[in-house]
């Protein structure tokens, strides 16, 4: 379901969710009931999922310490490195002993700066395959696709939104497709369990909404998707891949990866705050730190010079808008 801002330009359903997330109906009754091999199956599955994600966080565990001990030894390094430079200070010369010394020291820092930086990367390689476990699990479960109330899907969108993982360029490195506003490539398809935006057609208009990957059909080159806020669990549509675009997997740095970021003025779509629909909106700021939502301007009749006050999307729920044209 998509639900509709008055004021904007195209028109999405509305509805307030009365079913509690993850209540499923069960069968009782009595007698006993024999296991199925496919049961069989699904539980030894389920099993070999439970340690694999126990292993994963054991060895996050060992990183995360890792990477506490690496930091404590470069925090060391850069005070000897701050307290020399008093030293010269102090002393009003620079010698050979210290241009030597501080050499020694910088390339050391250096050093421990990547060493930590890589340690930091296997920390988040080993999150992203806990989470990706976790979906396969749930895309493979028989159950019923829960219902939410609005509230908690909306908590939920602000959640991955928030645990999307931040690229880490090494030197010279260029970020990947889906790394904030880089787009896919042209062969990419979108895995079962991806949130896209999907342009479906609903009373005889066509709106962006937020939904999940199903399955693509290679020969018809097409998407099933589902709308991520459908009132009866599933809403699925059958779309072309030019109606499909990708949402980002990585956030980008502004401080490092400023060129994978929308600039000012930038025409994008964006997920307008508590919805499920994208709208057409200009980049008013774009993040500055990496943990910053991007500052947008959506197109809104009602007001005057055609554009909403500045609202806040995270990265997640910005893409680029193919259309040029104001509406």
């Amino acid at each position: 379901m998509y639900p509709k801002e008055p004021s904007l330009p195209c028109s999405c359903k509305n509805n307030e969710f009365e079913t509690e997330m993850g209540r499923t109906k069960t069968n009782s009754g009595g007698g006993g009931s024999s296991q199925s091999p496919l049961t069989s199956d699904n539980s030894t599955s389920t099993a070999a999922a439970e340690t694999r994600i126990k292993d994963l966080l054991k060895e996050l565990y060992e990183l995360i310490h890792q990477i506490q001990d690496e930091r404590a030894q470069g925090e060391h390094n850069l005070t000897n490195i701050s307290k020399t430079h008093e030293r010269m200070q102090q002393e009003q010369k620079i010698t050979p002993y210290y241009k030597n010394k501080l050499k020694g020291l910088y390339k050391t820092a250096m050093q421990d700066a990547e060493l930590e930086a890589e340690l930091l990367r296997k920390a988040l390689d080993k999150i992203t395959e806990v989470k990706g476990i976790r979906e396969n699990r749930r895309l493979d479960s028989d159950r019923p696709k829960p219902i939410m109330r609005r509230g908690v899907l909306m908590s939920m969108l602000q959640q991955n939104a928030q645990t999307l993982p931040l690229w880490v360029s090494k030197p010279g490195e260029r970020p990947p497709p889906l790394c904030g506003a880089m787009p896919a490539d042209s062969n990419y398809v979108a895995k079962p369990g991806d949130k896209v935006a999907a342009r479906v057609k609903s009373d005889e208009e066509e709106n962006w909404i937020l939904a999940e990957v199903v399955n693509f059909n290679q020969s018809s080159n097409k998407y099933d998707v589902d709308d991520i806020d459908a009132d009866e669990g599933k809403e699925r549509h059958t779309l072309s891949k030019r109606r499909i675009v990708p949402l980002p997997i990585w956030k980008a740095n502004p401080e490092t990866d400023p060129d994978a970021l929308f600039m000012k003025d930038t025409l994008v779509l964006a997920l307008y705050p508590q919805t499920t629909c994208f709208y057409r909106a200009l980049i008013h700021e774009p993040p500055k730190k990496p943990q910053d939502d991007y500052s947008v301007l959506f197109e809104d009749t009602s007001y005057p010079d055609g554009y909403s006050p500045p609202l806040l999307v995270a990265q997640r729920y910005v893409i680029c808008c193919k259309e040029d044209k104001k509406k």
